[in-house]
């Protein structure tokens, strides 16, 4: 079934989602912030400042009205996540009774902590169907229509059967899970893990040390996930184990430029200054800490991240310090 898709957000992930949904044949309004990338859109079809070199869809129709939501079946969100609150209140009014939101937002709130599904229960209660769209999904991979396989979280068997089949093709393949928590936690804390797998290979450190961050950077999600009720299970999916091994050693992860970078002596604000996209991780790292200080769940490599970003910690201290633990049971 063709459908009226509405995406939020034109950075390179909502392009990326623009464009995939139009070649699933649906009309698609891509919601675009920015002026100057608004202006080259509709000039070139082109986004040449978040997304250079692919081409919108004749389906893809770029605009900066609110208004572009109504009527829609689906919304999908793909803004950063401390600008959620401020774009969902924007287009709340004009959301249609009945519209699904799925938000592919990889990030939380940072001053409030709450991830995006509590943020929509706040401000709009149970009125809309809320979806999660995670796994491991470069933008650009997806935009060059590579094979991918991804994850729709959604606690409506039947709603998750019709996304799966209104978004997936013979290059984007669907799964779905109930565990919305267990999937928007996973998608926090494995930017964070990513800039420590960042900071390793910045510091010249091998295999050997990113295999066993990464490992016990996903026992850490565990507890984390199965702390706030979540289902251990969705870390070994796409939105765990997946995404967490595509962030941490893809060369197209900006969480993990991020840690190259300071693992090579650079400080966050430098390295922050320089990049035209958001490295949610970043930010991320603190609400996590927060909340995993509020639920007593230990999370070292997450706290090493903090001291490194928030305190100035030498990166090379922090891995020191992550092996001079006391010895356990793994």
């Amino acid at each position: 079934m063709n459908r009226k898709v509405a995406v939020i957000g034109a950075g390179s992930w909502g392009t990326a989602l623009a464009m995939h949904a139009a070649n699933c044949g649906h009309e698609v309004c891509l919601w675009v912030h920015s002026q100057d990338a608004l202006k080259l859109l509709l000039e070139t079809r082109e986004n040449q400042i978040y997304f250079p070199g692919f081409k919108l869809p004749q389906k893809v129709t770029p605009t900066p009205e609110v208004s572009c939501v109504r009527e829609v079946d689906r919304i999908l969100f793909a803004v950063p996540s401390p600008h959620f609150r401020k774009v969902y209140e924007q287009i709340l009014p004009n959301i249609s009774d009945g519209a699904v939101l799925i938000s592919a937002i990889k990030g939380m709130e940072p001053d409030s902590c709450k991830r995006i599904s509590e943020v929509v229960k706040e401000l709009s209660g149970n009125r809309f169907v809320y979806t999660v769209l995670s796994g491991p999904s470069f933008a650009q991979e997806v935009a060059l229509k590579h094979p991918t396989a991804v994850v729709i979280g959604c606690g409506d068997i039947e709603i998750s059967k019709e996304i799966q089949h209104d978004f997936s093709s013979n290059y984007f393949r669907l799964y779905y899970n109930p565990d919305i928590t267990g999937i928007e936690v996973a998608a926090c804390v494995k930017n964070i893990i990513a800039i420590a797998a960042g900071a390793v290979s910045g510091l010249g450190y091998g295999y050997n040390t990113l295999s066993g961050l990464i490992t016990r950077g996903l026992a850490e999600v565990s507890r984390l996930v199965v702390a706030l009720g979540g289902q251990p299970a969705t870390l070994s999916g796409l939105a765990g184990l997946g995404d967490l091994i595509l962030t941490c050693t893809g060369n197209l992860s900006r969480n993990r430029q991020v840690g190259i970078e300071l693992g090579k002596g650079k400080k966050i604000h430098e390295i922050t200054a320089q990049m035209r996209m958001v490295a949610e991780g970043v930010k991320t790292t603190k609400a996590i800490r927060t909340i995993a200080q509020r639920h007593g769940v230990s999370m070292p490599i997450t706290e090493q991240v903090y001291r490194v970003i928030y305190e100035d910690q030498d990166p090379r201290d922090a891995i020191l310090e992550l092996m001079s633990r006391e010895l356990k049971q793994e």
